[in-house]
C-alpha cells in the first residue's frame, strides 16, 4: 500500500442527493482517518476534498462506489490537487 499522502478533489454523480450520502462519506472518511469536507452542489451531485494516505484513500473511494443503501452512484470523478498539509483535520459537511 503506497503510504504516500495524496489529495484528491470528487465528483460524485447520480442519484446522491437526499439519501444521507453526505454523511455516508463524513463518517467513512472520520472511520479512516481522513480529512476534508463534503457538499451537495447543483445538479444533483455530490462533491467533495480528500487528503490523507493514498491507499486509504483508495478504499475510500470504492465505497464512495457504493454509497448509503438509497444510493445509485453513476460515477465517481476524481482530481488529483497540491497536499495542504492539514492532514489530522476533521473532515467535515460543508453547507
Amino acid at each position: 500500500m503506497d503510504a504516500e499522502n495524496k489529495r484528491y478533489h470528487l465528483l460524485v454523480s447520480g442519484r446522491v442527493q437526499g439519501v444521507g450520502y453526505r454523511y455516508f462519506a463524513r463518517d467513512s472518511a472520520r472511520a479512516l482517518g481522513l480529512s476534508g469536507w463534503v457538499r451537495n452542489i447543483r445538479g444533483g451531485g455530490v462533491e467533495m476534498e480528500v487528503e490523507g494516505c493514498r491507499g486509504v484513500i483508495d478504499r475510500f473511494v470504492e465505497g464512495l462506489r457504493q454509497g448509503p443503501p438509497l444510493s445509485r452512484v453513476a460515477d465517481v470523478e476524481a482530481q488529483e490537487l497540491a497536499v495542504t498539509g492539514t492532514g489530522g483535520e476533521e473532515f467535515f459537511i460543508r453547507r
